[in-house]
């Protein structure tokens, strides 16, 4: 079984998204990140207006509006501090 990270999704007044993840891409103000499973610790400033992706096992993907805040990587996982954070309504095409 592939290596899992955990992901949480923090926003001012909730947790919005919490689970095991094969993936989570992020917009921070030094451009778009991609974090793996062991992944070097990290804390990057999320960019305004930017998009929190979470790619979960067999491929299913759940993504975010985020408004301001930070993502932070470690040993334990990422997590992501949100001012706000909306679903991005699924599209299929």
């Amino acid at each position: 079984m592939a290596q899992q990270l955990h992901v949480e999704l923090v926003a001012v007044e909730e947790k919005v998204w919490s689970g095991e993840a094969e993936m989570v891409v992020a917009r921070t103000t030094e451009g778009e990140l991609g974090v793996l499973p062991g992944h070097a610790p990290l804390l990057g400033q999320l960019a305004e207006p930017g998009q929190v992706r979470i790619k979960l096992a067999g491929g299913e993907q759940v993504s975010y509006d985020v408004a301001g805040g930070f993502l932070s990587v470690s040993a334990e996982g990422v997590t992501v501090l949100a001012e706000s954070a909306t679903p991005v309504s699924a599209q299929s095409r």
